[in-house]
């Protein structure tokens, strides 16, 4: 029986995505979010306004293209299931496992974290 692999620091990137479109109620977008969460495990925070919103998550991937790649597509993905807005992406940042630490570090709380799951107003 072969042992479990267990991702190296550098399949875990962490993804910022701005979002941007036509105005809806926030409450809208809220509840969005939260089924977002629900369906993607790995959302660490969402933050949102009328007519945008912010999602911070782990990625696992062998590099950053790949993890672009899907941060790129995960609003889509997901339009329906959890009757996201029509919005497009405007922003995806991707940092590896030791940047998210060292910015922590140096800050001393962590490129803007947000409790696990936690949706909050921007």
């Amino acid at each position: 029986m072969e042992p479990p692999v267990v991702p190296d620091d550098r399949s875990l990137w962490f993804i910022t995505i701005t979002l941007a479109g036509p105005s809806v109620a926030p409450a809208d977008i809220r509840s969005a979010l939260e089924r977002l969460s629900h369906e993607h495990p790995f959302l660490l925070s969402g933050r949102y306004a009328n007519d945008r919103a912010e999602i911070r998550y782990w990625e696992e991937a062998p590099d950053a293209t790949c993890a672009a790649d899907l941060a790129l597509h995960l609003w889509d993905e997901h339009r329906h299931s959890a009757s996201l807005p029509d919005w497009s992406v405007v922003g995806v940042e991707i940092i590896d496992r030791e940047t998210f630490h060292r910015r922590g570090r140096v800050s001393g709380h962590g490129p803007g974290l947000v409790a696990a799951g936690g949706v909050s107003p921007l």
